[in-house]
This record gives C-alpha cells, sequence and structure tokens, in this order.
C-alpha cells in the first residue's frame, strides 16, 4: 500500500499576553483546517494559568527562566534578556523532543517581540514566519523608526508612505512619548532585526482595510495580510465544526451566563458595552471619569472591570446604577460583541477588540490609553469612520462629560446614521475577505502551499 504523506507540521509560539494569544491561535485552527498540524507553543507559567484550552490541537511548553513568568522579573528588560537565553534553550530541546517522533517540525511561526527565536528555527533549518499582532500601519511606524526615519520623541505632524498624516498623539505612545515606557520602545522597533532573513511577514489585518499601507510593506518584506484572525463562526451564518465552539486560550475566566442573560432583556442595539482589555489599566481618577460618563449617557451598559480594577470603581456606583447596568470581571468578548443588544462599543482600541468590533459592525467610542491605542482610535474615527475618539488634553486625560456626549453621539446623534452605515460596510468587507478566495485566504493559502512544497523537497 502506497505510504500516505504525513502532514506538514508548525508550531505557534505566542508570547505570553491575552492580546497576542488570540490572535495567533486563531490563525491556527485555520492552518488546521488546512490539513497543517500544528503545535501550540508557551511558557510554563502561563500553561498553568489558562482557564480555558483548545482541544483541537496540542500545546507544549518551553520555559522563560521564571517560576512566576513576568510578574517575577525585576524589570522588562531583565524579563526579555533572561526569556531568551532560557527560552532558546527549552525551545531547542523540544524542537528535538518533536523531531523524534513522527512528525518531526517543519515550520516555527513566532510573534514578532520575540526575535531570538528566529536563531532557534534556522539551527534546525525550518520555514520561519514572524507574526505581527499589530495593525499594518503600527507596523508601518515601528518599520520607519527602525530605519531611522523618525526621530522620537515626535514633537510634530509625521507623513509616512501609505498613511495619512499623523499628529504626535496618533502615533504608538512608545514613540512620541518613550519615556513613560523604558525599554518597550527597543523592543517594539526591535521586531523588525534580520527580518529580511524571515520567509514570511505574517500581519493580523486585512487589504481592504489597509489597502494603500499593505501594498507599500509588501513591496519592502514578505508581508501577507492573514486576518481578521476571529472566530469565523462570527462571520458566516452557517454551521461550523465542533473544534471551532472555543474563542481561544483564555486567561480570565469569563461570567458568560450572568453577560448573556443580561443581554438578553435588553431592546435591540439599546445597550453600551465597556471593555479596556486584558491590560490596559486607568488611573482612579481616569476610572470615575469614565464612570461618571458612562452614568450619564444615559445608557443600558455592560462593563468590564477586572478584578485587579474593582479597587479604582466610585464607592457606590454599583449600586446605583444596577436597574441599568451590569458590571462584570470579564466576558466573551465575541459573544458580547455579537449580540442585537448591543449598539456600541467604548474601548480602548487594543487592536484585536478594534478589529472584533469592525467585523461585526459595532460603531465604536475610542479612548485610547496606551502603546498601539492612539493609531488605532485615529483610523477608527478619522479613516474607517465607524466611531468617534474622546477628546483628551496634552496628557492623555479625559473627562467623564466627553465620555457621555460621544455615547450619545453614536447612539442617537447626528453621526449615529453615518457610522451605522460605515460599519455595517466595513463588516461586510470583513465577512468578505475571510471568504475562499478572498484576499485573507489567498494569503494563507499560498503560504500553506509554501510549507507544503518545502516539506516534499
Amino acid at each position: 500500500m502506497e505510504q500516505k504523506p504525513r502532514p506538514v507540521h508548525c508550531l505557534v509560539f505566542p508570547y505570553t499576553m491575552q492580546g497576542h494569544i488570540n490572535p495567533m491561535h486563531q490563525f491556527s485552527k485555520s492552518l488546521v483546517s488546512k490539513g497543517i498540524k500544528v503545535t501550540l507553543v508557551t511558557t510554563q507559567f502561563l500553561f498553568k494559568s489558562f482557564q480555558q484550552l483548545s482541544g483541537s490541537m496540542p500545546v507544549e511548553t518551553i520555559s522563560d527562566g521564571f517560576e512566576g513568568g513576568y510578574a517575577s522579573a525585576e524589570s522588562l528588560e531583565a524579563y526579555f534578556s533572561k526569556f531568551k537565553k532560557v527560552g532558546s534553550e527549552t525551545l531547542t530541546k523540544l524542537i528535538e523532543k518533536l523531531n523524534a517522533t513522527g512528525f518531526p517540525v517543519d515550520c516555527i511561526i513566532y510573534d514578532a517581540v520575540m526575535i531570538w527565536v528566529l536563531d532557534v528555527a534556522k539551527i534546525f533549518g525550518l520555514v520561519t514566519a514572524i507574526f505581527f499582532t499589530q495593525s499594518c500601519a503600527v507596523d508601518n511606524i515601528y518599520y520607519h523608526v527602525k530605519k531611522g526615519v523618525i526621530n522620537v520623541p515626535i514633537e510634530n505632524q509625521v507623513s509616512l508612505p501609505g498613511l495619512s498624516v499623523l499628529e504626535p498623539l496618533d502615533m504608538p505612545s512608545f514613540v512620541h512619548n518613550p519615556g513613560l515606557y523604558p525599554g518597550l520602545l527597543d523592543i517594539m522597533v526591535n521586531q523588525f532585526s534580520d527580518i529580511e532573513k524571515v520567509d514570511w511577514v505574517l500581519c493580523n489585518t486585512f487589504y481592504k482595510l489597509e489597502e494603500e499601507v499593505i501594498e507599500w510593506m509588501s513591496k519592502q518584506l514578505r508581508l501577507r495580510a492573514i486576518g481578521p484572525t476571529i472566530p469565523r463562526k462570527y462571520l458566516h451564518n452557517e454551521k461550523t465544526p465542533e473544534d471551532d465552539i472555543d474563542d481561544g486560550l483564555q486567561m480570565f475566566k469569563p461570567n458568560i451566563d450572568a453577560c448573556m442573560n443580561w443581554l438578553n432583556e435588553q431592546q435591540e442595539h439599546s445597550a453600551i458595552y465597556v471593555s479596556f482589555g486584558s491590560l490596559a489599566e486607568l488611573d482612579a481618577r481616569q476610572m470615575q471619569e469614565l464612570a461618571f460618563g458612562i452614568k450619564q449617557s444615559g445608557k443600558h451598559f455592560l462593563w468590564v472591570v477586572r478584578a485587579s480594577e474593582e479597587y479604582k470603581l466610585p464607592r457606590g456606583f454599583v449600586e446605583e446604577t444596577s436597574a441599568k447596568g451590569l458590571v462584570v470581571q470579564w466576558c466573551s468578548q465575541m459573544e458580547v460583541l455579537a449580540h442585537k443588544a448591543i449598539g456600541c462599543f467604548v474601548t480602548h482600541c487594543g487592536w484585536n477588540s478594534t478589529l472584533e468590533a469592525l467585523c461585526l459592525g459595532v460603531p465604536m467610542v475610542a479612548i485610547p490609553i496606551c502603546t498601539d491605542q492612539g493609531t488605532n482610535a485615529k483610523f477608527i474615527a478619522d479613516v474607517w469612520r465607524m466611531g468617534v475618539k474622546v477628546d483628551v488634553d496634552k496628557n492623555g486625560v479625559f473627562k467623564g462629560e466627553m465620555v457621555g456626549h460621544c455615547i450619545r453621539e453614536v447612539m442617537d446623534g447626528k453621526k449615529r446614521k453615518e457610522i451605522k452605515t460605515t460599519s455595517k460596510r466595513w463588516m461586510e468587507m470583513a465577512r468578505e475577505a475571510v471568504k475562499e478566495g478572498g484576499s485573507s485566504d489567498i494569503s494563507i493559502n499560498e503560504f500553506v502551499a509554501s510549507l507544503t512544497q518545502h516539506s516534499k523537497s
């Protein structure tokens, strides 16, 4: 009997944050659906922290050198330095272990912030693919900082190929105010170190969303847009395989029943959803301003406040607003955004949250806090025109009155119809991007075909 060829085997290695894990996990499921064997790689500490694990693909662990993960390191620089040393050693051992099985490793897809993975991959002659979890616009900015075209800190307008003119506050916070984030600018800029040695550059975006900047970046690098990396069950009105029910590897336990029961009681498009993701933090003053704005809007609301942030809520707020609102520690964000009761998303503009709202046609009120969020907010309000941005002062501080005004503007104001129409159009384009033959699937199919050819040779 003719022996059936073994499937191509890819390691997928996201960085140890929820916002990096989700898109790379979803991309992994796309690869599995096309016949690729995927093994997810994470750190031993993070593996123990997962509240939910996918049953559809194996997970292997390596060490970052810390018993307590990043939180036990004395600084960010210390964490990355030790992660590089210990991670390189333990990743090497993992690949050697897997190569001794019937499924040797052919390729490694790794998070762009972990540039040391490239050196390990080259030892074994693996196909390498670097995965950018940010928008292509943000990648373009960091690329130009790396090339010395942009000098930081930014004090004036910046014009870059493929992008509209950006003000300093429209840039990633590491660029316009690097002094607040020691070491982080180097980490983000160094994503482009030795990138010419990488076989593939994958970006979690889709062509129509960032057409001009993708065109330009693709001429500099072997870049392909493979997003939006969200569960396809939310993009198609069809049944999905059982193994696509989960939305990802979750570090926080969602309160799904309470959220869904509350949403089911609300009228269509009547409620706002408020969430600042898994990492962004507001100080106590800004948390109170946000609470005031939510209350002043007069809208029903579902607000995610992580357990570590609850102490910043105004005293008595939860009790005073219980007739109109629900405050939870975590939720299934895609389930919430897909619910017919949601009419607006008050967001910090993390890239995952931005893509999820865009793909589901949910208008946004943008309140960027840090990292790439200022750039994403600029595009939400001024380029894609599917929301409004809360005004802030030179220090990035916002007022509750402005939050309330922006919520009412999106839900009831003069821009409501335009924003709703634009949001629906972007939702349709996102769905088209992930249909067979759409821009994202073309890129994924090209990537898969190259892996298959490499495996045969």
